[in-house]
């Protein structure tokens, strides 16, 4: 394949010409330029050909996938938009939305930096610090990047190769966008591409199955455990024997002889200390039934493809992790596993001796502290919205140290009180929190605070 030139004018599909800017980047199937289309700014991928194994289906797939859109109108992906025109040497490419400003690399995140270009001629890269705004953004993120792979499997597609390069996430609210897009299939079907070592299900390494939906679904829970952990859910001191992951070494750690790092029936590949530093710190600080699902996830979920955890189930977990942060009046922010238990459900925070109470509605559970807020996903029915607030945790203004849950919405709750009378809690209202208090947010939906 020819390399593209500034300046270098290719014709477009739909009619007109895509002129070159400049490459902002390349990988194992092509180089990505930034273009000029019809007075907008553009991502152009030009393909290597020769890597790609039938060029005319895989082509055939893009304009399939251009013709129905992206799922939810594109709000999560960066999709592709237009076909150039084929060259005399057969090479091809699409054009795709640019990343907005603000967004950081998946890989950047992980690593938790990024190489800034210098300003003048002659100065040093600078590396520049990537983290995320707060706990609660991450945990956002984590959400939304499930969100959007329950989006496209709804949609009748796979995404096929899953990687640490297939996202860009707003590190200050966790909005995500996936982005290469141009190898999403009709589930069942593959156009060549296996995806990313580590990242691949066990069974397309071995080469027993192609990617799909099941094989997805492996390689989210990589993402998010990297995400969460900053690490490799199987990379542990059996792996490090291996002096050189060499293609052999890759098919057996990866796809013969898969351990999971914490396997709780099989300690071959547990983390080493000084190499998996971060995995060992933040495994025992995540709540108990978060290690649970990548448990599972890695070790039945290795073994049965169709035991792996569906993407329904991964947001409701992400949820309650989210609903798990206790940000105490005192400054101390941490999940509710690690505050001081006070009876089954009361909570206590060692730093300043409040005491935090549990709201339980369906299957999430809720610490009440001052701050706190309740989402459409808990207090509606068949609902998963959890941006939009519809209650929040307030000290009464008149008793200082009493709190209350105030209504934000606008429908009215009901309260039934310990004494068994109700009273009506209307919008931007307060119900107090006491012990044996139940509120029914709507018709067969209601809230107990725990005892």
């Amino acid at each position: 394949m020819r390399e593209l030139k500034i300046g270098e004018r290719v014709p477009m599909e739909a009619g007109g010409e895509a002129v070159v800017r400049k490459e902002l980047g390349r990988g194992g199937q092509g180089i990505v330029y930034q273009v000029s289309y019809r007075g907008r700014e553009y991502a152009l991928k030009w393909y290597f050909v020769s890597r790609i194994r039938n060029p005319e289906a895989f082509r055939d797939n893009l304009r399939r996938n251009i013709e129905d859109g992206a799922p939810e109108d594109g709000k999560q992906f960066i999709w592709p938009l237009f076909l150039t025109k084929v060259n005399k040497g057969g090479a091809f490419g699409y054009l795709m939305q640019l990343a907005p400003w603000g967004y950081e690399s998946f890989t950047d995140i992980y690593n938790g930096y990024r190489w800034e270009k210098p300003r003048r001629k002659g100065d040093p890269a600078r590396k520049v610090k990537v983290r995320f705004a707060s706990l609660d953004v991450m945990i956002t993120a984590a959400i939304n990047i499930v969100r959007a792979f329950r989006a496209l499997h709804l949609a009748g597609k796979s995404y096929q190769d899953m990687n640490d390069g297939g996202f860009f996430i707003d590190t200050k609210t966790g909005d995500v966008l996936v982005c290469d897009c141009d190898n999403v299939a009709p589930d069942g079907q593959n156009f060549g591409i296996g995806g990313m070592p580590g990242f691949m299900a066990p069974e397309v390494v071995r080469g027993a199955a192609m990617p799909n939906v099941l094989t997805d679904r492996y390689s989210m829970a990589v993402v998010l455990f990297k995400l969460f952990f900053r690490g490799d859910p199987l990379e542990g001191s059996k792996v490090l024997k291996c002096v050189v992951m060499t293609e052999e070494n890759d098919l057996i750690h990866y796809g013969k002889d898969p351990v999971f790092i914490y396997d709780p029936n099989n300690d071959s590949n547990r983390p080493v200390r000084g190499v998996h530093d971060n995995v060992i710190r933040l495994w025992n600080i995540y709540p108990e039934f978060i290690r649970e699902a990548f448990t599972i996830s890695f070790t039945y979920g290795i073994q049965e493809p169709n035991a792996r955890l569906i993407e329904k189930y991964w947001v409701q977990l992400m949820v309650q992790l989210k609903l798990d942060i206790i940000h105490c009046g005192c400054g101390r922010v941490a999940f509710s596993s690690t505050f001081e238990k006070k009876g089954e459900h009361t909570m206590v925070c060692q730093s300043c001796g409040s005491t935090i109470y549990i709201l339980g509605v369906n299957s999430y559970e809720l610490p009440l502290n001052a701050g706190a807020n309740l989402y459409r996903c808990i207090t509606e029915k068949n609902n998963d919205d959890f941006t939009t607030v519809t209650g929040t945790v307030v000290e009464n203004r008149l008793k200082k140290g009493l709190f209350g849950i105030k209504n934000m919405t606008r429908k009215s709750w009901q309260a039934t009180f310990p004494d068994q009378s109700v009273r009506e809690v209307g919008p931007g209202k307060a119900v107090p929190i006491w012990k044996g208090l139940h509120i029914e947010f709507e018709p067969g939906l209601e809230g107990s605070i725990l005892l």
